[in-house]
């Protein structure tokens, strides 16, 4: 298992002969930049030139992905797992970034964010019903991920102008996204825990390579393909777009799913929440924006979110194992006073009587 973990790189960077926070740092740097880019796309494509075609955008997304890791030299003849592994995690997979982006046509940005804010829940909750994964997470875990959920929650609608803008579709299909992405995460770190040999770019290539013709049947059925098509032929330069944005989600993607393989589904999902508050709070920075006592509630709860955490469990434990060890020292007291007793006993019947 050791030999095993000591392969796992990220783009040419060993992670496994680092300790747990360089991991960490190198992990969610990527992540960060990958996605920090991927929102800036996303906001010009969506919201400046009004196109909102979800499902075509993560096809050509998949294809990008594709040759990006041919670049990276990976090839099928690499893979520890068979095919049908990654049929569920495929179709999961391309569901979730369908109706995720496709769900900005139907709610504005602080609306979506607030639903997919909620994801680190399901996640911790569906862990326990993967099979080779049956995760279990302490209290303390649960409280922390509610903290910062509702901070952020807190936080974006202090950020929004307007109450955000909701619409039938639109929660339909990011409640959808999250039902998905509650399955995505434990479906990969349970690929990982039972085969700790599979790679990140086996699982993003295999995921990708099944997964584009599950985005076919529903281009066909709204449409969207040819509308798409005819869309971004008259705009060619929204190709240039998204394919920036499919490399710097590639980094993101890989970045994720080493986080998933070292800390697991649930805390790379905490690590991906708090990410839609550093963004956020990136552009009260660099735009100036006015922070008000709402934000303030709102960074406060997640940071005792974040705090709560990273707090080293063998405290928690040691408060528990103290608190154990003292309720089984009262029995045993009250048998010392009575082996005394005993004894006291024992002597008044062994003393003469004159």
């Amino acid at each position: 298992m050791k030999n095993e973990e000591k392969t796992r790189f990220l783009f040419g960077i060993s992670l496994s002969d680092r300790s747990k926070w360089q991991q960490f740092l190198i992990c969610s740097s990527g992540f960060f930049f990958g996605y920090l880019v991927n929102g800036v796309c996303e906001e010009y494509v969506y919201n400046r030139l009004k196109f909102s075609y979800g499902w075509y955008f993560t096809f050509v997304q998949g294809f990008v992905y594709l040759f990006l890791l041919y670049l990276q030299g990976f090839t099928p003849k690499q893979m520890v797992n068979p095919w049908k592994t990654y049929g569920k995690l495929s179709a999961v997979l391309m569901g979730s970034h369908g109706l995720t982006k496709g769900s900005l046509a139907f709610l504005n940005y602080p609306a979506q964010l607030m639903f997919k804010s909620t994801k680190v829940l399901p996640v911790m909750i569906m862990g326990a019903f993967i099979p080779g994964l049956r995760r279990k997470y302490p209290p303390h875990e649960y409280l922390s991920a509610v903290l910062l959920v509702v901070g952020l929650i807190l936080f974006t609608l202090a950020d929004a102008q307007t109450s955000p803008n909701f619409s039938v579709i639109g929660v339909i299909m990011v409640s959808g996204a999250l039902i998905m992405d509650s399955f995505l995460g434990n479906l990969q770190e349970a690929i990982f825990t039972m085969n700790p040999k599979t790679t990140q770019t086996e699982m993003l290539f295999c995921s990708t390579v099944v997964g584009l013709p599950f985005l076919i049947p529903p281009m066909l059925i709204t449409g969207e393909l040819f509308e798409a098509w005819t869309s971004c032929s008259q705009h060619p330069y929204v190709y240039g777009v998204l394919v920036f944005e499919a490399m710097a989600t590639f980094i993101g993607q890989v970045s994720v799913l080493s986080l998933i393989a070292l800390f697991g589904a649930a805390t790379t999902a905490m690590i991906t929440t708090a990410r839609k508050a550093v963004t956020l709070l990136l552009s009260y920075l660099i735009f100036t924006k006015p922070l008000t006592e709402q934000h303030g509630t709102g960074l406060l709860l997640i940071a005792m979110g974040i705090t709560l955490k990273l707090l080293p469990e063998n405290k928690i434990k040691r408060a528990s194992t103290s608190s154990a060890t003292a309720k089984i020292a009262k029995p045993a007291s009250s048998e010392d006073e009575i082996i005394q007793q005993e004894n006291v006993g024992q002597d008044d019947e062994r003393r003469p009587l004159v």
